[in-house]
């Protein structure tokens, strides 16, 4: 008889299962590992980067220098987005432009030359 529990009533056993949940709630939360401690923060914001047109002083982008629009063309055969060619807004009006012109008179391709050939698969 000695080694017997005491026997719990019926209105403690409830009481008894709450009190776990409520202490797994307020449980600390852990500090952050060591490696995001040691990670070194970001100092600033990152420099814009300057039209290409605006720092060389193009005033005009020609349509019949195609060597020059090619760099603002994907290999897809598409313009480049301003983000992606860091042109200036009044720069890449007159680019896309230039490029529109080089297309209608043949010295730029609308296209590439991958997707002319193999016509991306679409059967007629």
């Amino acid at each position: 008889m000695e080694n017997e529990a005491p026997q719990e009533t019926e209105q403690e056993k409830p009481q008894a299962e709450a009190r776990p949940a409520a202490a797994a709630r307020e449980a600390p939360v852990a500090p952050p590992s060591s490696e995001a401690q040691e990670r070194p923060r970001r100092r600033g914001r990152f420099r814009r980067r300057v039209c290409a047109m605006c720092e060389n002083k193009i005033s005009f982008v020609d349509y019949k220098d195609f060597n020059f629009l090619r760099r603002f063309i994907s290999d897809r055969g598409r313009i480049e987005s301003r983000r992606k060619s860091g042109t200036c807004a009044k720069h890449q009006r007159a680019l896309a432009q230039a490029i529109k012109r080089a297309r209608h008179l043949a010295l730029l391709p609308y296209t590439a030359d991958h997707i002319r050939v193999s016509g991306m698969g679409y059967y007629r």
